[in-house]
């Protein structure tokens, strides 16, 4: 089925005016299927267009009373003739329940064989389970009913009633796009509450019910304290009645914006203890989504490369609005650490585009630019931009968007003019700089007799304007710091500390890189930097200048065992350590060489942490992941785990899995903890153990390629349980099985999982030259699914950066 495109977007919005949907589902029948109807009424100032509708079985096509032929669907669209000024068009459909986390998802759960459903509307999505017009700038009214079993409850993007038993209405709502239109509809435990006037909900499986109650306070909490920061921020007030918040099974996202019905990942739903870094994630998610209310909903981008003016107001506004106003602190830290890493990494590579850009994908090529660029990157680049203007101006201009185009579409040309009316200034110099070009500068800080001079390079010429702080530390403990406004190529900074961190609040985007005195004493200076942000800012350099092959990646091992002891970020310590895990640890440095040393210094760290606390939980999770002491392994199993540390399902699962790599459980041990925990997660753990047993490998890959009908849950733990650098050998034969393999499942799977899936199945510990061939092959074959594509030039780019890594250092 061929994707649309901007042009055929434009025309069709031109040609039409909607005015209304009415959409029936039928969800009593048995099977993979159910009954759609859609009754669209629209105005026509052209005779022909199409409805999109992706069908098992199209059942009936009426227009203004006329009967059409449902043989005239082709490759998804509908043709329309005839139309008049005034038109109603009903399409009703048998269509397919989904496992792929997109149109209308149908999950089993595991633990008790209840069934749920819910749907996913994004980008080509919506015509999958309902005909429509789909693309985001036709915009119109809903009103939904449905037909389901008598033991659910429906809910979806207007306030539902029930209005016989097994039948429900969704109220009208105000006019909405395609892609965030939902429904939910199953036997969902609910809570609800309120606040200053709003409904508010939340709802789950049955089978976390203990769990949703035990956290609904919490989630309520942020909820309301981020609801009052949004009206006190915009002077608009939310505009979709109820706020509902459902955590659903088997997602492919964090969560999905849905007016009045956000759709969020169960995974959030934590059935154990839980660190705080993964709280504060959650609640920033639960903010991020609450942001698209009004950035997103009330106004929507009208094409998809203006999807940052979603995405990265989103982020941006998460971090500001958790840290300024919830219960909730170290989001900057966190954002440092993770998402402006995650960004980075992506402005590196050779996918890498602008935030804002030009170039004009169609809506499948669209979903590969829901990365680190349209996240991190942009809300890098509004933070920048709000500490520039100040933020009476930065938010008078934001508010003035939002009132004038709320309810319909706008783009950056409308912002940047909203933001002018509010008094900034050369904003097209501005967004051309920070917005319409990709990659980023290099930020130096060079030793200058008493002082230092910054120093920016860019590898395009631009000439972006950072606003900035350099912070200086000494061994002794103290600190110094000055603001710079670095417009130039250099500018004089008048500190001479042992340590010199240009940018050391975090508030511009660009490549920082230490001075080599500075990188000397950061074994003794780095354990005694107080700011969490400062030290993100420090480790992102040293993490960046590793992987262009600048820096020893043994020094960088020796520094991490250096800091550990006195870090006190469970932030800081779960993204170390996930990084040392995925990157320098048998892509840079010999997995076999150096493990023990990260084993080593998390096992020391863990014997000096408080017991019970939030540091110990990481800590532990890190020493599971590396070490090679099974006894110490399986004593935690057996109930000797150090005082404090619960060891619930999930580190029970993480201990399962380390003692299948190292060889000493089989599939015995696995069947018997997914028979303590016969959950759908349980389920989901046992793949990936399963994925990692020696003789489980080529089943393992058999169904990641092949199986359609696996859930992306159950899909994704499989294929991260594969590959292992300490099963090198063991998986040798299935290196260059990925090249042929992988472009097959875009037969059987489409949208975000075939991203996801290429990303975690591609051969990512199999440095070898010789890869390259094969990877540039796939990328260049245009049959194989964009997805695909840029997800394996994402790997050639690690691969690439791992050989540089190992030519240059070959003392590894």
């Amino acid at each position: 089925m061929r994707a649309l495109t901007v042009d055929e977007a434009r025309q069709r919005a031109s040609d039409l005016s909607l005015r209304s949907y009415e959409i029936a589902f039928d969800l009593t029948g048995d099977g993979g299927t159910f009954v759609a109807t859609s009754r669209i009424r629209f105005g026509a100032t052209s005779s022909t267009s199409w409805v999109d509708v992706k069908p098992e079985r199209l059942l009936a096509v009426e227009l203004n009373g006329r009967s059409l032929d449902p043989a005239a669907l082709d490759g998804g669209r509908f043709p329309l003739d005839d139309l008049k000024p005034e038109n109603e068009l009903v399409v009703t459909a048998t269509m397919l329940y989904s496992a792929d986390g997109e149109g209308l998802v149908r999950s089993v759960d595991a633990a008790d064989g209840r069934v749920y459903t819910y749907a996913m509307s994004s980008l080509e999505s919506a015509p999958r389970y309902f005909p429509c017009f789909d693309q985001p700038d036709l915009k119109a009214p809903y009103t939904v009913t449905v037909k389901c079993p008598e033991d659910w409850v429906v809910l979806g993007n207007g306030a539902a009633e029930r209005t016989a038993p097994g039948e429900w209405t969704l109220a009208e709502t105000k006019p909405l796009s395609t892609y965030f239109v939902t429904l939910v509809a199953g036997p969902y435990h609910q809570v609800t509450g309120e606040h200053d006037g709003i409904p508010l909900g939340l709802a789950c499986r049955q089978s976390l019910r203990e769990h949703l109650e035990r956290d609904a306070e919490d989630l309520f909490r942020t909820t309301r304290e981020a609801f009052d920061e949004y009206h006190r921020l915009f002077r608009l007030r939310y505009p979709f009645g109820e706020y509902w918040q459902v955590f659903v099974p088997d997602f492919n996202m964090g969560a999905m914006e849905n007016p009045g019905c956000v759709t969020v990942t169960d995974s959030l739903l934590f059935r154990g203890p839980a660190t705080e870094a993964e709280r504060s994630t959650r609640a920033r998610i639960v903010v991020h989504e609450m942001a698209h209310m009004w950035f997103g909903d009330l106004v929507t981008m009208k094409w998809w490369n203006d999807m940052w003016l979603n995405e990265s107001f989103a982020e941006y506004m998460a971090h500001r609005v958790s840290e300024d106003a919830t219960s909730y602190d170290g989001n900057w830290t966190d954002f440092a650490f993770v998402r402006k890493w995650w960004g980075l990494v992506t402005d590196q590579s050779s996918s890498t585009h602008p935030v804002a850009p030009d170039t004009l994908k169609d809506a499948r090529q669209s979903l590969d630019d829901f990365d680190g660029i349209s996240y991190a990157k942009g809300a890098a680049v509004l933070k920048q931009l709000a500490k520039y203007l100040g933020d009476d101006v930065f938010l008078a201009g934001v508010t003035a968007h939002l009132e004038a185009h709320q309810y319909g579409n706008a783009d950056l040309r409308e912002f940047i003019a909203k933001l002018t009316e509010a008094g900034a200034r050369d904003l097209d110099t501005w967004s051309g700089q920070w917005l319409r070009t990709s990659g980023l500068d290099t930020i130096t800080a060079v030793r200058a007799g008493a002082g230092a001079v910054l120093h920016r390079t860019s590898p395009d010429g631009s000439r972006r304007l950072h606003k900035l702080s350099v912070g200086g530390f000494d061994a002794d403990g103290s600190t110094a710091s000055v603001d710079v406004v670095l417009a130039d190529d250099s500018v004089d900074v008048a500190l001479g500390n042992d340590v010199l961190v240009p940018d050391a609040g975090d508030d511009t985007w660009a490549k920082v890189r230490l001075d080599e005195l500075s990188l000397s004493r950061l074994p003794d200076v780095l354990p005694g930097i107080a700011d969490g942000t400062t030290r993100a800012v420090i480790w992102n350099s040293v993490r960046d200048a590793v992987a262009d092959a600048e820096l020893d990646p043994r020094r960088a091992l020796d520094l991490f065992t250096a800091a550990l002891p006195s870090e006190d970020s469970d932030i800081a310590v779960g993204s170390l350590v996930q990084w040392l895990e995925n990157r320098l640890l048998g892509r840079y440095l010999d997995y076999d060489n150096y493990r023990a040393q990260v084993a080593d210094a998390l096992r020391d760290k863990l014997s000096a942490t408080a017991a019970g606390s939030s540091l110990q939980l990481a800590t532990a999770r890190g020493l599971i992941a590396t070490s090679g002491d099974t006894g110490l392994l399986t004593s935690w199993l057996d109930g000797a785990a150090p005082a404090g540390l619960e060891v619930d399902t999930g580190l029970r699962w993480a201990l399962v899995l380390r003692l299948v790599r190292l060889g000493v459980y089989g599939a015995a041990e696995i069947d018997a903890e997914l028979a303590r925990d016969h959950s759908t997660e349980g389920v989901n753990h046992a793949a990936r153990c399963r994925a990692a047993l020696p003789d489980g490998k080529d089943a393992a890959w058999t169904r990641i390629m092949t199986d359609a009908s696996i859930g992306v849950k159950e899909l994704l733990a499989t294929a991260e349980g594969f590959w292992h650098p300490g099963q090198a050998a063991l998986t040798a034969p299935y290196v260059r099985r990925f090249f042929a393999d992988i472009p097959r499942t875009g037969e059987i799977r489409s949208g975000v999982v075939l991203g996801l899936t290429a990303h975690r199945i591609a051969p990512r510990f199999a440095i070898e030259p010789d890869l390259v061939a094969p990877a540039e092959a796939l990328i260049a074959d245009e049959t194989v699914a964009p997805g695909i594509r840029r997800q394996t030039a994402d790997y050639l780019d690690d691969l690439r950066r791992a050989l540089a890594v190992r030519r240059t250092f070959s003392g590894r």
